[in-house]
């Protein structure tokens, strides 16, 4: 849409004002400012088959390789010389062009970038941090904009926020965190829902992406050693100037950085573990997962990521873009397992409306929600996580604002007379009452939170690829297929908005997993169940 100028405004980029933010001032027009333009794909109509499902058909589909996912969906290079030349003109460098993630970055002073973008930016102050902020539309000359789709990092307002609860379980003493009545190792989770026997992770690497905080590759193997396994194989990956940086706090970042890696590093041992690490905006944010999907060197064969917002808090291009980048790991192959949030059915929204978490909400991603796990000897309880009552939190789950239901989830959905997407497709154990023993910044925890949930299940699919050599593809119309044989339904509790019942329920989705169930119903293997790492982990050695 042209702006009367010559110019025209970028589809979806409209930015509300902050909620709960101060105006400080005008921002200093000397600051230099990086910010990521997303291009058009340069094969329209073989991106449209990666973001469309493609051609329906019967039996499974072959995923991409990552080379074939680049020629499908990524950019021109003539479409990225438009932009320079643009860039150039308005008095911006080139910092740096990834033809396969559609992105560009270019850096300037805030005049600069105001003028090259038409917005205003201004510092806005949030409880003790300040931010750069806009409202309004970007835009550009017209000829440019027809080569863009998003234009992140103008405001860099906080866009997510970790789904974890910690409960402290004294000071640490021992290298093992020594267990409480009601919390479980990662490993006694994995036993209680029958992750494949033996199947270690070998071979496999488990993406995830971190907003900050950090961990310390140390207390991770101290952490490990006390559940008799061996040293983890992290790699942190920065993105954005985002790095490994924990700030020594276990109620910060810190407490979610350390309760993904060691979940998945304690129920599959064996695997690598690559952390990418970026800044908490909506540039940070995406830049994370595009680079963890595109990434040739570490090559992650799933994704989990324990950050999101209300879908109502995003800009429709942000949204527009993730969902793109979720579809493009789909597409490859690689399960992307979101956290559903951790303020119930209103998602800590204060309007008295009901709200589903992003990126959990897009279709192409495994929306993992929580549950409370009570094991008694040979007696498994389990019903929805809900602490709301007490002031604590509940899982997040209802329906997307934004998406329709996929076309694999429309069955599901029926008897709940709703068409727009459901949330979550999958739970685990998420309470902190019944949480995960952790060890973090030299405190023992019992973590929860549905930030547990997601490094569970990319854990468990790690497992499940390594035992097989196979990636059904795409995952979730798989996993709804079995759910009578792959899953245990929770029928009892709710969220604040939405009540379990049988099948699937905005609370807890299909249900919890049953491992062995998932192995072949999905993956189409035989074998029994025990704990992913408690058995077949044995020891590892730290890659060089």
């Amino acid at each position: 849409m042209s702006d009367g100028r010559g110019r025209a405004r970028i589809a979806g980029s409209e930015r509300a004002p902050a909620a709960g933010a101060t105006r400080v001032g005008p921002v200093d027009e000397r600051e230099l400012i990086d910010v990521t333009v997303r291009l058009r794909p340069a094969a329209a109509a073989k991106a449209r088959q990666v973001y469309t499902g493609g051609k329906k058909k019967a039996g499974p589909r072959r995923p991409l390789t990552r080379a074939a996912l680049a020629a499908a969906v990524g950019a021109s290079a003539a479409d990225a010389r438009r932009l320079e030349r643009y860039a150039h003109q308005a008095g911006l460098t080139v910092v740096e062009v990834s033809l396969p993630r559609r992105s560009v970055v270019l850096r300037g002073t805030a005049a600069a970038m105001q003028r090259a973008f038409g917005v205003t930016l201004e510092t806005f102050r949030a409880g003790t941090g300040t931010f750069r902020h806009r409202t309004g539309a970007v835009s550009v000359p017209a000829d440019v904009a027809a080569v863009i789709t998003g234009v992140f990092g103008l405001d860099d307002r906080p866009q997510a926020r970790p789904h974890f609860r910690r409960r402290d379980l004294g000071p640490a003493g021992a290298a093992r965190p020594a267990a409480s009545p009601s919390s479980f190792t990662p490993i006694q989770v994995a036993q209680a829902y029958a992750f494949p026997a033996k199947a270690t992770g070998q071979g496999q690497t488990v993406g995830i992406i971190e907003l900050g905080g950090g961990f310390q590759a140390t207390e991770i193997d101290t952490y490990l050693s006390g559940l008799g396994l061996g040293a983890a194989d992290v790699t942190a990956v920065g993105v954005d100037g985002g790095s490994n940086a924990p700030d020594g706090n276990p109620d910060s970042a810190d407490g979610e950085v350390v309760l993904d890696i060691e979940i998945v590093a304690a129920v599959a041992p064996r695997s690598s573990i690559a952390v990418y690490f970026a800044p908490n905006t909506d540039r940070g944010f995406l830049d994370a997962v595009t680079t963890a999907v595109h990434d040739t060197l570490r090559n992650p064969d799933v994704i989990s990521i324990s950050w999101g917002g209300p879908e109502s808090t995003w800009t429709a291009q942000a949204r527009t873009a993730f969902d793109e980048a979720l579809r493009e790991a789909s597409a490859a192959g690689i399960p992307v397992c979101v956290a559903a949030g951790d303020n119930g059915a209103s998602d800590g929204v204060s309007d008295g409306q009901a709200h589903v978490d992003f990126p959990a909400s897009s279709p192409s991603a495994l929306a993992c929600g929580g549950t409370r796990l009570v094991v008694a000897g040979a007696k498994v309880t389990e019903t929805v996580w809900n602490d709301l009552a007490s002031g604590g939190g509940a899982t997040g789950g209802g329906f997307s604002a934004s998406f329709p239901a996929p076309a694999w989830q429309q069955a599901a959905l029926k008897p709940t007379g709703q068409t727009s997407r459901g949330v979550p497709d999958v739970s685990g154990n998420a309470d902190p009452q019944t949480g995960y023993e952790i060890l973090v910044d030299g405190a023992r925890s019992a973590i929860g939170g549905t930030s547990a949930v997601a490094p569970l299940w990319a854990g468990l699919i790690a497992l499940c690829n390594q035992a097989t050599g196979k990636r059904p593809s795409p995952l979730a119309p798989k996993l709804y297929a079995a759910e009578a044989t792959g899953f245990r339904d929770i029928t009892q509790g709710d969220n604040g908005g939405f009540s379990a019942g049988a099948g699937w329920d905005a609370c807890t989705g299909l249900g919890v997993p049953v491992g062995s169930g998932l192995l072949s119903g999905v993956w189409g293997a035989g074998g029994g169940s025990t704990g992913g790492g408690s058995t077949g982990g044995g020891k590892r050695k730290k890659k060089k």
